[in-house]
């Protein structure tokens, strides 16, 4: 059975609707370590996710519990910074609550960027990666209460991100600014813990190429309301037993504070060339 989401966050839709807030032409969540992406815009309105009835307050260093609406290249774009995840303790209705207020709100467009793992290895932390599919084997059990895996309509959602007009103005724009912009696959684990190298060596021999605890089930959801979606990587570390070097979330940050200009260059281009 199907949850209904419009029910369960009535008071949370009726709060945005009062606010009279324009139909975004892009929404972008942003990872860990990229939210200061938020803070290169002057024009915006901030809303604070505390304020939002239902709306559950982030754990997680690197994520501020913000949402802004910004104006900008004469687009209103949509701009989450910080996420919720599976990990936190939520429920899969919580985690996809930034793409269901973008859906709500008239947006037909999602960017979604985490940090990630480098798997593959010609991948070096500060890399940015464009994820070409996506492996979502540990949630998809989840996802069956919100768009119903067995039906017709839902077998070839994870399909349908594939290929589409948002990906490929991404792969466009970032080869006339000059933007390296590598392409893999991302898999997603449920966390909290980092993969074990055992793990890592599993998903290398099945085709990943970045890991991370976020953004497919996002993805998946987004791709079933008939969103055009695309995912951005910063690979801010080598994943478990690539190197020798431990991992923390600390390394995490520091890295995708290296890579925050050339991550804005290319997000702001893209708004840019959105039609």
């Amino acid at each position: 059975m199907k949850l209904n989401l419009s029910v369960k966050y009535n008071e949370l839709l009726k709060f945005l609707k009062n606010k009279n807030l324009p139909a975004p032409d892009l929404a972008i969540i942003l990872g860990s370590g990229l939210g200061d992406f938020a803070d290169r815009f002057d024009s915006k309105i901030t809303l604070m996710t505390t304020e939002l009835p239902g709306y559950p307050p982030s754990t997680i260093v690197g994520h501020e519990g913000k949402i802004h609406f910004v104006e900008t290249f004469g687009k209103n774009v949509l701009l989450f910074q910080g996420r919720i995840h599976f990990y936190e303790g939520y429920r899969i209705s919580e985690c996809i609550l930034p793409v269901f207020i973008s859906h709500k709100l008239g947006c037909n467009k999602i960017i979604l960027t985490n940090a990630a793992g480098g798997i593959n290895p010609d991948f070096v932390p500060g890399d940015l990666m464009l994820a070409t599919s996506l492996n979502g084997l540990f949630i998809k059990k989840e996802l069956s209460q919100l768009i119903g895996l067995s039906s017709p309509e839902a077998k070839n959602k994870l399909l349908e991100f594939e290929n589409n007009q948002l990906k490929n103005l991404i792969i466009k724009t970032s080869k006339d600014i000059g933007v390296e912009l590598k392409e893999g696959v991302y898999i997603y684990t449920k966390g909290p813990s980092y993969e074990t190298p055992a793990e890592i060596q599993f998903f290398k021999k099945f085709g990943a190429d970045a890991v991370g605890m976020s953004t497919v089930h996002e993805a998946i959801f987004a791709s079933y309301l008939g969103m055009e979606t695309a995912v951005i990587s910063c690979i801010t570390n080598f994943a478990t037993g690539i190197s020798d070097k431990k991992l923390s979330h600390a390394d995490v940050t520091e890295t995708a504070e290296k890579v925050k200009e050339k991550f804005s260059v290319l997000l702001k281009s893209v708004i840019k060339s959105i039609a």
